[in-house]
């Protein structure tokens, strides 16, 4: 069978049901549901035909590592519903921001990079990728005069994260956007916390989106996976680097994060409405230092987080009165959050940054960063809030 739907049937169709429609395209079978295409090849009808395909003269299925018919799915999806023409599945979301940099950049080339990002990101840039030669500095996100004079002659990319991991910081992403057209640069927004349920960086003029998809476009912690989303230029060179060096997203993954995507929003909106009353719980609680969430109307990034996102996620952080010692016996006191890094899931998580998610960064990265020793991250569940309370009050109990 052809697609189920025409060129124009989802013209100008909203999230929700571009979350469950888009990119489907039915067998001979007629399956309702997206089938899993779990297979390593595929068979050509002639030879002419297979070197017409291996040759790029023909699309078509070719091999799993970068042609598989549900994997194509989950990218037309997401693509659709960040606004790109485009977009790529790869293995993790790690996966999703090396394969954009391998793609994109080259010797010589400098990126900036805010200083808010997830640790292992700040590892990729500053451990890995200057071994081939690209240079990177590393800015707080928040300062546009930093960012400004960090951009060199050879600067090329702009990568950031927003809101931050875990500090929940706001970037002004039209504001970034045009600093880098002006300066000939990719901004390249990690989408993460907010999902296009919540923030569309491409609307805003960013060039291209990267997502783990393990978090919240999954939704309940069972799959590994990324995506890099732009325009079919950049895509294309994302592609090749896919093809070529293989960090390929399964088919079983792509079919997981299909389903996931069809209550993205309803799911994000329950996290949002939930991590607020959270944090506004928090913040009257005498254990806690400051609590970091950009709902709060105290929180510096409040204004603009309400102009460019629809709602404010479900990840937030507060620091405990003390310090290290003081923010392991809550961590250790609650009983029904799940003390593990992962986040985005409808289980409610509680971690330590500075000795998990960050914990490989130097002293000095994490202080830059704000990774302060008595700061725990919650990524807020779809539990009862109420019995989020008393678990966290179990833990402050556990303060003496």
């Amino acid at each position: 069978m052809t697609d189920q739907f025409d060129d124009d049937a989802l013209a100008g169709a909203q999230l929700d049901t571009l979350a469950i429609r888009s990119g489907i395209s039915r067998t001979h079978e007629g399956e309702h549901a997206e089938p899993i295409f779990a297979t390593s090849s595929f068979v050509f009808g002639s030879a002419e035909e297979a070197a017409a395909r291996f040759g790029g003269e023909e699309s078509g299925n070719v091999y799993s590592r970068y042609t598989n018919p549900t994997v194509r799915t989950f990218e037309q999806r997401i693509a659709a519903l960040e606004g790109g023409e485009t977009a790529v599945g790869t293995a993790s979301g790690m996966a999703a921001i090396l394969a954009t940099a391998m793609a994109l950049l080259k010797s010589g080339d400098h990126v900036v990079c805010s200083r808010d990002v997830f640790g292992t990101t700040t590892n990729l840039f500053s451990k890995y990728l200057v071994k081939f030669g690209v240079e990177v500095d590393f800015v707080p996100l928040l300062d546009a005069v930093a960012w400004q004079s960090a951009i060199r002659p050879e600067t090329v990319m702009l990568f950031m994260e927003t809101p931050s991991n875990p500090l929940c910081e706001v970037a002004d992403l039209e504001a970034m956007s045009a600093l880098a057209r002006a300066n000939d640069c990719l901004l390249v927004v990690d989408n993460c916390f907010c999902t296009p349920a919540l923030q569309r960086p491409l609307s805003l003029g960013a060039d291209i989106v990267v997502h783990s998809a393990t978090k919240y476009l999954d939704g309940q912690g069972r799959c590994v996976g990324g995506a890099v989303v732009g325009s079919a230029k950049h895509m294309t060179e994302v592609e090749i680097f896919l093809r070529t060096c293989g960090p390929t997203m399964s088919a079983f993954n792509a079919w997981v994060f299909l389903k996931g995507l069809e209550t993205l929003r309803l799911r994000m909106d329950a996290h949002s409405k939930a991590a607020l009353e959270l944090a506004q719980w928090l913040s009257e609680q005498s254990a806690v230092e400051k609590v970091y969430y950009s709902g709060l109307e105290s929180h510096p990034g409040h204004r603009l987080a309400k102009k460019q996102q629809r709602g404010f996620g479900g990840v937030l952080s507060f620091q405990v009165k003390g310090g290290q010692e003081q923010a392991w016996r809550v961590i250790d006191g609650t009983q029904i959050m799940s003390l593990t890094a992962n986040l985005g899931d409808t289980k409610t998580t509680i971690v330590h940054p500075a000795t998990t998610t960050h914990g490989r960064l130097t002293d000095e990265q994490r202080s830059q960063a704000g990774i302060e020793r008595n700061l725990i991250r919650v990524s807020v569940g779809l539990e009862d809030i109420e019995d989020l309370k008393s678990d966290l009050q179990r833990g402050f109990a556990a303060l003496g």
